[in-house]
């Protein structure tokens, strides 16, 4: 009964407002800024499709699924002092990060999300050469049910400037960001000078499943049904 009643509210789920789905953390602090902390040596990693290089994380879909319509990626290219990207390539994975089943992907060209601020060092915080854009990827709707994914990416920015880099989360929070390198397998990445395995921002956005006021009606005439069924039974 318990299975039957899910399938139910699954076909009577609709679509809620948009709204932001996910995000992977903060991309600057409360100042503008994201900044590499000591020990830590890494400033942007390597997401450039033209070197084979992309990045990865994973998230988790929770109810009854979602209802993608647009993915957000955070990146500079050193020296840029404008929005410079041109697209993106992407993928979601359901399963093992390398093998598992890609359930929707693109190669899409990009629009500009807005400045969000500036990746800087420590002993230099007042550094402009590393402006962070939100990179948004207006994708093809797709379903995404409740289940654990990886999202896959790299990005196509002007060759007048390095990059296209990725940074990392402001906060410094333990994640687990993977990494292939010129058209390798993926692996959890590690900062080679603090030893540990960080995170980097990216947002899902689109509508979240929800069920339909008829819905609520059903559920409750199914209880009314179970009660009528346990009183006969006693």
């Amino acid at each position: 009964m318990k299975s039957i009643w899910t399938l139910s509210l699954l076909a009577c789920a609709s679509a809620a407002s948009a709204a932001p789905l996910y995000s992977n953390g903060p991309v600057v602090n409360g100042s503008g800024l994201s900044i590499l902390q000591p020990p830590s040596t890494t400033i942007g990693l390597g997401v450039q499709v033209s070197a084979g290089n992309s990045a990865a994380e994973d998230f988790s879909v929770a109810g009854l699924g979602w209802n993608v319509q647009s993915l957000s990626f955070f990146a500079y290219q050193t020296g840029a002092s404008a929005f410079t990207f041109a697209s993106a390539t992407w993928s979601i994975v359901a399963g093992d990060v390398n093998t598992g089943t890609v359930v929707a992907s693109g190669v899409n060209a990009v629009s500009n999300g807005g400045f969000q601020g500036y990746r800087v060092t420590a002993a230099n915080q007042a550094a402009t050469n590393r402006p962070i854009f939100e990179i948004v990827v207006d994708v093809p709707d797709f379903d995404l049910a409740a289940g654990s994914y990886w999202l896959r990416w790299s990005l196509v920015g002007d060759n007048l400037f390095t990059g296209p880099w990725q940074p990392l989360t402001s906060d410094g929070a333990a994640g687990n960001l993977h990494q292939a390198l010129t058209g390798g397998s993926f692996a959890l990445w590690t900062d080679a000078g603090s030893g540990l395995n960080l995170a980097a921002p990216f947002a899902i956005h689109g509508v979240a499943a929800v069920p339909e006021p008829g819905s609520y009606a059903l559920m409750a005439l199914g209880l009314l049904g179970l009660g009528a069924v346990a009183r006969r039974r006693r």
